[in-house]
């Protein structure tokens, strides 16, 4: 079996401080799989530069001119995470076996690249990195994570829980994820829809190597909003359960304001007329908002919008390596079963 061309994908915005060392962890990762054999010699990494207001576009060519591993997407605006990591999966499968996406602060072991691969030999067609420590992370983030997998686990997501976007995924299923025509990304819920065959590998999560987290409280909510709303319509039915709730809340208390003025009682007053209203009114906000939050997603999805456009395109020698390669390796992934 000839050895599968690898692809490293690092979704990038306003990295130049960690860039450097990250470029030189994955390029000594990808010697050192060329010189096992696991991986052809053809292999590269894919820098994608979402729209960043640093250097980091310019460390990238200066990186793509002196290293042949590195090759480079320039997004024309910052399109987000998922999408920019979306931008460089779809163009990476064009001349790649399989593909790696890992973030490019070097919180995720790039030495489980490795054993990401040895599993693709053993014929995995996704391979999941697993975080099973996260004591790097300040305790306020470690537990909203951990509540944010298991609420979603118990909405009926299926979602592995302590798995970010470091994993390994094969031609054939980023062939099928091209399928899926989903604006509102959320791509820890859409790989596992995929249902090829799958594992996981677990590591240690490191502290951030430089720079700071481009992902504060404010997108942490609304990213896993966005991952709760695309994934599971409960939060839907529990409105309507709510409100079944409510109508047999009122009829009791509409039954009990009828008995006390048969039998002569004093129905007291204002205060409990007021809070009522007030609580009724604020439970038909909160539905209609979320009812709205699911509109406004139709609305995004009927569009039919773009979810990026590249300015800059680097991979053209990658793609020219890859033609020149044999294509047993290939043949022999779309025959798996």
């Amino acid at each position: 079996m000839a050895t599968p061309i690898l692809t490293i994908v690092v979704p990038c915005y306003n990295e130049e401080e960690v860039l450097p060392e990250t470029v030189f962890r994955l390029s000594g990762v990808l010697d050192a799989l060329i010189a096992d054999k696991l991986i052809a010699s053809s292999s590269t990494m894919l820098l994608v530069d979402d729209g960043s207001k640093d250097a980091t576009w310019a460390l990238i060519e200066r990186f793509h001119e002196a290293n042949t591993f590195v090759t480079g997407l320039k997004l024309a605006k910052n399109a987000g995470h998922q999408s920019a990591l979306l931008a460089g999966l779809m163009k990476a499968k064009a001349y790649s076996d399989c593909v790696v996406s890992i973030d490019a602060d070097l919180q995720d072991d790039t030495d489980a690249i490795r054993e990401f691969i040895i599993k693709f030999h053993e014929g995995y067609d996704i391979v999941y990195g697993v975080r099973q420590d996260r004591s790097a992370d300040t305790f306020f983030k470690r537990a909203t994570a951990q509540g944010f997998y298991k609420l979603m686990t118990s909405l009926g997501v299926k979602i592995h829980y302590n798995h970010a976007d470091f994993r390994l995924m094969s031609k054939r299923t980023l062939d099928n994820l091209e399928k899926f025509q989903e604006v509102n990304l959320f791509l820890r819920g859409m790989v596992p829809l995929l249902g090829f065959p799958s594992t996981q590998v677990y590591y240690d999560r490191k502290e951030r190597f430089a720079g700071e987290s481009k992902y504060p409280l404010r997108k942490m909510l609304a990213f896993a909003f966005d991952g709760i709303t695309s994934f599971s319509v409960t939060p839907i039915r529990f409105v309507t359960l709510m409100g079944f709730l409510l109508f047999l809340l009122s009829v009791c208390a509409g039954i009990y304001a009828i008995v006390g003025k048969l039998v002569g009682a004093n129905v007291t007053g204002w205060t409990s007329l007021i809070v009522s209203v007030w609580f009724i009114g604020g439970v038909q906000l909160l539905a209609l908002g979320l009812i709205g939050e699911y509109i406004g997603k139709i609305y995004k999805e009927v569009k039919q919008r773009p979810l990026f456009v590249i300015e800059k395109d680097l991979t053209a020698h990658a793609t020219a390596q890859s033609e020149l390669t044999d294509s047993t390796f290939k043949q022999s992934i779309s025959g798996r079963g």
